[in-house]
C-alpha cells in the first residue's frame, strides 16, 4: 500500500510543469560527426578572428 502511494505521489510531481522550460532545455544526443563538425567550425572562428586582429595591429 505504501509503495503504491509513493507511486502516485512522484507521478503527481512528474505533472507539474516548470516555471521557465526554456531556462533549461533539454540536449538530446549529438553524433561524433557534429560535434566534430562543430568543433572545426569554431576552430576556423577562432582563426578568423586573429587574422583580423593582426591585420588590425599591422595598420
Amino acid at each position: 500500500m505504501i509503495k503504491k502511494t509513493a507511486k502516485r505521489a512522484k507521478a503527481r510531481l512528474n505533472k507539474i510543469n516548470p516555471d521557465n522550460p526554456e531556462k533549461n532545455p533539454k540536449v538530446g544526443y549529438i553524433s561524433k560527426a557534429v560535434r566534430e563538425k562543430m568543433a572545426l567550425e569554431e576552430e576556423q572562428k577562432k582563426i578568423a578572428a586573429e587574422a583580423e586582429s593582426t591585420e588590425e595591429q599591422a595598420e
